[in-house]
């Protein structure tokens, strides 16, 4: 497959470009462009519900960081800097 002779989506449509891939099919080359496609669709969202003036590469390293916190993602865009709220502790107790 050869992305020159339709020219890259990624870059057409959103201005970047993908540097590296890594498989080389051109099955393994399509799942990684929409797959990147699909990623920057989703942020771009993300971006457009938020109340805060986000820029775009600060909202991608913002949600690499709070990946793993649980917390109300639609009041997380709004109010970024809060605390996120303690989680309950549940210990599950056995009968034996």
């Amino acid at each position: 497959m050869r992305l020159d002779c339709f020219g890259n989506p990624a870059e057409d449509v959103l201005g970047f470009k993908i540097k590296t891939f890594i498989g080389t099919s051109e099955n393994a080359v399509r799942i990684q462009v929409w797959t990147a496609l699909i990623a920057i669709l989703l942020t771009k969202y993300l971006k457009f519900l938020s109340k805060a003036k986000w820029h775009f590469s600060t909202l991608v390293t913002f949600l690499k960081w709070n990946l793993f916190v649980y917390r109300d993602l639609r009041q997380w865009l709004d109010q970024p800097f809060t605390k996120p709220p303690e989680p309950e502790s549940f210990q599950p107790e056995f009968a034996f």
